[in-house]
């Protein structure tokens, strides 16, 4: 997970490049492009106590997290380019609505049997990840990504393995690292310096 943080973490350094060519308002300069490798160090160094202690052996789960931050940077650049003319609502309910169409039409097929969960903490679970972490998310995510630009609106993929590893400490009792502190810093610092 440590590498998968790693290489999820490179979609701000890839989205800088493809907006810099398809957008004329989120162009390169050395102030941004610090700040994403400030960032990116920070990830880095966050994660680089897991890294000395895993096995890296999957190149072909590697080269696929890194095709998809290609494909999640492009798609937050052609997101920019392809809906400023859209209604902030219609632009992040949109992908939310065919995203669960898709799974209502392939789920009952690919998933045999097709149980629905019978817990309530279950169903708790599902509508505060659809609501809050999925709704609430993209109508944010779309907001920033017309208001900042995808640059910058991508560097919350630096967040991710804070927030994991904060967790990490508060609840599962993992040791409180001089790299979470360190690589913490770093990435608050290249959120500074970008914005």
């Amino acid at each position: 997970s440590a590498v998968a943080s790693i290489l999820n973490a490179t979609v701000p350094l890839f989205t800088i490049v493809i907006a810099h060519y398809w957008l004329h308002d989120d162009k390169m300069t050395v102030q941004k492009v610090l700040g994403l490798l400030i960032g990116f160090a920070g990830v880095v160094v966050l994660l680089s106590e897991d890294l000395l202690t895993s096995s890296h052996s999957s190149a072909l789960g590697q080269a696929a997290v890194i095709l998809a931050a290609l494909f999640y940077a492009g798609s937050a650049v052609f997101a920019r380019k392809a809906t400023q003319h859209v209604e902030g609502f219609v632009r992040s309910s949109a992908p939310l609505i065919t995203a669960a169409i898709f799974m209502w039409l392939v789920g009952p097929i690919a998933e045999k049997p097709f149980l629905f969960p019978t817990l309530t903490l279950t169903w708790t679970a599902v509508l505060w990840l659809g609501i809050l972490g999925s709704g609430l998310a993209m109508i944010m995510f779309y907001y920033l990504l017309h208001e900042i630009g995808p640059t910058r609106a991508t560097m919350v993929t630096y967040l991710f393995p804070v927030g994991g590893v904060i967790l990490g400490v508060i609840f599962l009792n993992e040791h409180l690292s001089w790299q979470l502190l360190a690589g913490t810093f770093l990435i608050i610092v290249s959120l500074i310096v970008v914005n």
